[in-house]
Order: C-alpha cells, then sequence, then structure tokens
C-alpha cells in the first residue's frame, strides 16, 4: 500500500513539473503587458509557482518565481518585502545570480521605513454624493497614490474594478450598496494599501477623478440584469458571503498547560481567551463559528479536525502562542502563521515539535511523515493564502497602537493539529509567553480585542479574495 501511495506521489509531482514552465512562460509574457490585470495575473502565478518550488525543493524555479513576484508587485504597488528580503538571501549563498538594481532597493532598511505601517493619508468618510461614491482622505491626493484595473473572476463569473489607494482607513471594512450593483467592498488590503472592489455579473461603466482630498467615483450599472434582484434592507446590509463556517480552535487544555512563560503565564490560558473574543467578533459580523474547546478541557489533535470536519466549515484557524529557553527569551518575540505542509526549515519543525509533544497516540512520527507527503496540493495553496491573510491582519490591526510588533512571517511546518483537517487550515502563534514585553501584552485583555480583531479583518480578506 505504501509503496502504491509513492508512485501516486511521484506521479502527482512529474504532473506539476510538466506544467510550471506553460505557467512560468505565460507569467514572463503577462508581466511585460502594461495591462494592470495582466500584471496581477502574472503575480498570481509566481505566487503559485512559489509554493510548487517549495513544495518541489527546485531551487532554480524558487529564484525565477520570486523574481516575478517582486516585478509584478511593485508595479501593483503590493507588500512585496518578504519575498524581496527572502530572494536577497537567496542569491546571497548563490553569486551566479545578480540582483538588477532597477528592481530592487539596495538599502533594505530604508526599503522597510517606507511600507511601515503607517500610512501618510487617512481615509476621513465615504458617503455617496449625487449618485457619485465620494471617498475623502485628510490631505490632497496624487495620481501616483491611485492605481486602478480590471479583473475578470471566471469561477464566480464576475467583472471586478479594482482601486488600490496609497492610505490607510479610520474605520472597519465596510460593505457598501447601490442600485443595480451585485457588491462593493471597502478594506486595508495591506497596511499601506486600501482596496474598493466593485464587482457585477456584467460589465459596468467606472469613472472617476481627484478633486482635492477626493476621490469621486461614477459607477453606472447596466441597465439590462440578467437576474432580477430582490428588493435590498438599507440596515446593516449583510454581506453574502458570512454564511461561511468557521472552526476556532484554542490550543492544549486541561491536562496539557502548553507553554509556560514569564511570571508562570499559561498557554492555554491566554489562547483560549484570545479565541472567545475572536469567536465574539465573528459572531456579531454574521459569521457562524465553532469552538473545538469551549472551556479549559483536554482536546486529542485529531479531534479538533474531526470536529471541523462534522461542522463542514470553510476554514479551521488553532491559535497558539510561542516560547524559547530562558536565554533567549527577552530578545526572541514576534507574531507567525504557519499553514501545513513538510517542514523544510528548523524553525519550523522546533515549533511544531512542541505543539505535537501533547498528543502522539494517533500515529507515529513515521507515519505522520507519509501521510504529510500526500498532503493535497490545492489545500496547501489555499491555506497559504488563508495564513497571508491573517498575517497581515493581525499586523495591521496591533501596530496601529503598539510599538515593536514583530513580523514572524508566514511558514509551512508539519503541525498534527491541521492534520486531517477537510479545508483551508492555519496554525497561528499570537507571540512569545517567554518574551516579558510581549507576555505582558498577551495576557492585556485590550490587546486580545486588538488581536483578534486582526484575526477578524484577516478572515474577512481571505473570503473576499477567494
Amino acid at each position: 500500500m505504501f509503496r502504491f501511495l509513492t508512485v501516486v506521489l511521484l506521479f502527482s509531482i512529474s504532473l506539476f513539473a510538466l506544467s510550471d514552465s506553460a505557467i512560468l512562460k505565460r507569467a514572463d509574457t503577462l508581466v511585460k503587458h502594461k495591462s494592470k490585470s495582466d500584471q496581477f495575473r502574472a503575480y498570481n502565478d509566481y505566487k503559485n509557482l512559489y509554493l510548487h518550488a517549495i513544495i518541489s525543493e527546485d531551487k532554480d524555479l524558487k529564484i525565477h518565481s520570486l523574481e516575478g513576484i517582486v516585478k509584478s508587485g511593485n508595479k501593483l504597488h503590493i507588500d512585496i518585502s518578504h519575498y524581496h528580503n527572502e530572494l536577497l538571501k537567496i542569491k546571497t549563498k548563490k553569486q551566479k545570480y545578480k540582483i538588477q538594481k532597477s528592481t530592487y532597493k539596495p538599502n533594505i532598511k530604508k526599503y522597510k521605513k517606507k511600507i511601515a505601517f503607517k500610512s501618510l493619508h487617512k481615509l476621513k468618510s465615504v458617503r455617496w454624493r449625487d449618485g457619485r461614491l465620494v471617498l475623502r482622505f485628510d490631505k490632497k491626493l496624487t495620481q501616483k497614490q491611485i492605481n486602478y484595473f480590471k479583473l475578470y473572476d471566471s469561477l464566480k463569473k464576475k467583472h471586478k474594478y479594482i482601486f488600490d489607494i496609497h492610505a490607510s482607513m479610520l474605520t472597519k471594512s465596510q460593505t457598501l450598496r447601490k442600485n443595480g450593483i451585485d457588491s462593493i467592498r471597502l478594506a486595508q488590503y495591506n497596511p499601506n494599501t486600501l482596496r474598493l472592489v466593485i464587482a457585477d455579473i456584467q460589465k459596468v461603466k467606472i469613472s472617476f477623478k481627484k478633486s482635492l482630498n477626493e476621490l469621486i467615483i461614477n459607477i453606472q450599472a447596466s441597465k439590462k440584469k440578467l437576474y432580477t434582484q430582490k428588493p435590498q434592507d438599507s440596515i446593516s446590509p449583510m454581506r453574502r458571503d458570512r454564511d461561511k463556517i468557521i472552526v476556532i480552535d484554542a490550543g492544549h487544555g486541561g491536562k496539557d498547560p502548553g507553554a509556560i512563560g514569564y511570571r508562570g503565564y499559561r498557554e492555554k490560558v491566554i489562547v483560549l481567551q484570545i479565541s472567545n473574543e475572536l469567536k465574539k467578533i465573528l459572531k456579531a459580523r454574521g459569521y457562524k463559528v465553532y469552538m473545538s474547546r469551549p472551556y479549559d478541557r483536554f482536546v486529542k489533535l485529531s479531534k479538533r479536525t474531526k470536529f471541523a470536519n462534522k461542522k463542514h466549515a470553510d476554514i479551521f484557524i488553532s491559535i497558539h502562542a510561542n516560547s524559547v529557553s530562558k536565554a533567549k527569551a527577552k530578545t526572541t518575540h514576534g507574531i507567525e502563521c504557519y499553514f501545513l505542509s513538510p517542514s523544510r526549515s528548523k524553525r519550523a519543525s522546533r515549533v511544531a515539535e512542541k505543539e505535537n509533544k501533547a498528543d502522539m497516540s494517533d500515529m507515529n512520527k513515521y507515519g505522520k511523515e507519509s501521510f504529510l507527503s500526500l498532503l493535497n496540493h490545492y489545500k496547501i495553496l489555499a491555506s497559504n493564502k488563508l495564513a497571508i491573510d491573517l498575517q497581515r491582519g493581525i499586523l495591521g490591526s496591533l501596530c496601529k497602537s503598539y510599538k515593536n510588533v514583530k513580523d514572524g512571517g508566514v511558514r509551512e511546518g508539519p503541525f498534527w493539529v491541521l492534520v486531517g483537517a477537510q479545508m483551508p487550515a492555519v496554525l497561528v502563534e499570537v507571540g512569545f509567553v517567554s518574551n516579558p514585553m510581549e507576555a505582558k501584552r498577551l495576557v492585556n485583555s485590550t490587546y486580545q480585542k486588538k488581536l483578534a480583531m486582526g484575526l477578524a479583518d484577516g478572515i474577512e480578506r481571505y473570503f473576499a479574495n477567494n
């Protein structure tokens, strides 16, 4: 049986290898075009190739895809600093690849300051005026701040008209209404980019102009609709994707305290408090939410994803807190998001070992490694996208109120609590209970609420984009 599974695995990997060259050729062609939609398609192609390169351990493909992500991401004004830094590290080791100065900034510290979480412009208000959508900012807008492009979603069969504005919101994400338009969504896409997405099953006439500190957008719906719309209630409209089911898994519990950190703070207590805050926020926004452990009790790792599968969850989020030895406690902190796949780094393996040790009864290590090698590639890609959105959401929320919030990045790792999930699944390490500064924050109710708000915003962004 194991030999048969190995053959299936090798065959599936060979299929991915055959398709990579075609996808790479298409992406290299699209990235040369001036069209924003083509640039966006190229960016997505390079992202998928990057994940395939990690899975197949293809260094050349990884470098090529990282170059493409940075090139297309810069043109789209997307935060690609994580990929940029990774590319620099790889090229330092592999000298035969030369970094193009026209594409990359040699001063990394200066580049990081440029993409800091504070934006020069703040969105003050959003309102309809004479049938036009008016976004009012605190300062005068420049043309370079506005990036407008169109996309067609072939899966949902919708036309999307997207405005990326170099600014930030002072309010929460918003869903707007206009007769004849399927959806209008305004949200913080990343810390420096405010994104407005207008979507409809038919083409929409869009025109816009900037007037001092206002962006005025004229949206004209098609007169002939392919379906008749139901009358809409003007009071607190609910988003269409809020019928999604979310399972929140608070790590450890009961006889398993998890990490014991600064001043004896226990991981199981902290993560349950954050999980409960997240549940309140998501339920208030209209989602169906379930907890794998609603109170302090021990639940086997295998039963957590089994519970999510039984509830037919759309996503599974396991919340944990990290720790290190006393020698490194004062210098090690940060927030990390992990998605399930065979680990490629010592750090991921070390973190996974701590989270896995509570329940090793269902499958021995060899059996689990074999299972991980047969993971569904689609699930890996979807989980990676969810992890990215959660990481951005948390950082975007915390950095508004707190200093020294460290981005630990999105990583892959062999976490057994995620094994068996039939939906995109992510493990979030909300910080280090061993670090004095971060531990004090993690037990603070205000910090927990802001962290949970960031997680909720990341979830909404994931559903909006996928």
